[in-house]
């Protein structure tokens, strides 16, 4: 099994019932097929470098779970076709934010936690 994530990129418009069963929907699949979910953590409302859809603002949620490559491109197609869903990326996880999922508690990394960068550790500089 491999670590992934997904971040979604959800109407503005929908309603929060809609934007749970998408979640709900995903975390299905990703079960259903023997794989484990680690978490969502939603990151809110955000607006966008251009506009979609004639739409300026996007609701962010990072879904985290372990999963066979199969299920991944399950989980992927379902939110291709599905309504309120305006982007969605699915990735392996890096290495470092595994890590910070583990320490800080399972789904509860936010956008100012989440590594950026090289997966590398810093080095210093000589004087």
């Amino acid at each position: 099994m491999n670590d992934y994530e997904i971040l979604l990129m959800l109407d503005p418009e929908l309603p929060e019932e809609r934007q749970a069963e998408i979640i709900g929907r995903s975390r299905e699949l990703v079960e259903r097929d023997g794989g484990t979910w680690l978490g969502e953590s939603a990151w809110g409302r955000r607006r966008l470098a251009y506009e979609i859809d004639h739409k300026t603002d996007g609701i962010y949620h990072l879904l985290t779970f372990d999963a066979e490559p199969a299920t991944l491109d399950e989980v992927s197609r379902v939110l291709k076709i599905t309504d309120g869903v305006m982007r969605h990326m699915a990735t392996r996880r890096p290495q470092k934010a595994a890590r910070a999922t583990a320490a800080a508690g399972v789904g509860s990394v936010s956008p100012e936690e989440y590594p950026r960068g090289s997966d590398s550790e810093p080095v210093e500089e000589e004087s």
